[in-house]
């Protein structure tokens, strides 16, 4: 038999989308001012020029999978001098996001609809990012699934090589064997150092890290919460001996 096609990592899988009245108003209001379309950024038709998108230069951080933003917006309200990238498909997520950017007022803060991984690959640039986040990313819990997480090989060489050096990749996961294939793959990853000082690797809860719904409902269920704080490296580790 031959040998399946490799899958082509993604950062989220096509979901059927429904607006609330209230989610279709914010999106009709708010959309054009705060967000941009990964495909017209891709094909040229928008300019990926975070600068001009926030009208300054300042550290940019790149959130991959928002969900509807209940830590996103928090995090650049308590960060105003960093601006803030929050990549999504789910548009649902996005305009509740767009709520709360509207409700809490942030400055700093974008929306980019579609696929992560696309826009780190083709357009931005190498070491521009002070840091990357991914906070619960779909765990695809069914070991047939496995090889649609997004945190593989690829795609953390990917975004390593896009992070400025001594800017940080922060992960956190509520599924046990997720947290050990994220640790695993990030420690493989020459340019990145793990920040935690304890020797399982394990960062303790940062305490600036907003405690969502979801999580809360994942430690209500059982399942306990790990975070990883990664960071670049000026050269790269050497193999071991």
């Amino acid at each position: 038999m031959p040998d399946e096609p490799r899958r082509r990592v993604t950062s989220f899988v096509h979901q059927r989308n429904r607006l609330t009245e209230g989610q279709a108003h914010a999106w009709a209001r708010l959309w054009s001012r705060f967000g941009v379309d990964v495909a017209d950024v891709l094909t040229g038709a928008v300019r990926y020029d975070p600068p001009a998108w926030f009208g300054r230069t300042a550290p940019l951080v790149l959130e991959i999978g928002p969900g509807t933003g209940e830590s996103t917006a928090a995090l650049a309200s308590a960060e105003p001098d960093t601006d803030h990238l929050a990549v999504e498909v789910f548009e649902p997520g996005l305009a509740r996001l767009l709520m709360r950017i509207e409700e809490t007022a942030v400055t700093n803060l974008r929306l980019l609809r579609g696929d992560a991984v696309e826009l780190l690959r083709e357009r931005v640039p190498d070491a521009s990012l002070a840091g990357v986040r991914i906070f619960f990313p779909d765990p695809w819990p069914k070991r047939r699934h496995r090889k649609r997480r997004l945190v593989q090989p690829e795609f953390v060489a990917l975004v390593t090589s896009r992070l400025a050096p001594g800017a940080t990749l922060h992960l956190a996961t509520d599924w046990a064997d997720y947290a050990a294939q994220m640790r695993a793959v990030c420690t493989a990853e020459p340019l990145l150092a793990n920040t935690s000082p304890a020797a399982d690797g394990w960062t303790p809860r940062p305490s600036w890290r907003p405690v969502t719904k979801f999580e809360r409902r994942a430690v209500a269920e059982g399942r306990e919460v790990r975070d990883l704080v990664y960071c670049r490296r000026m050269t790269p580790n050497p193999p071991p001996a």
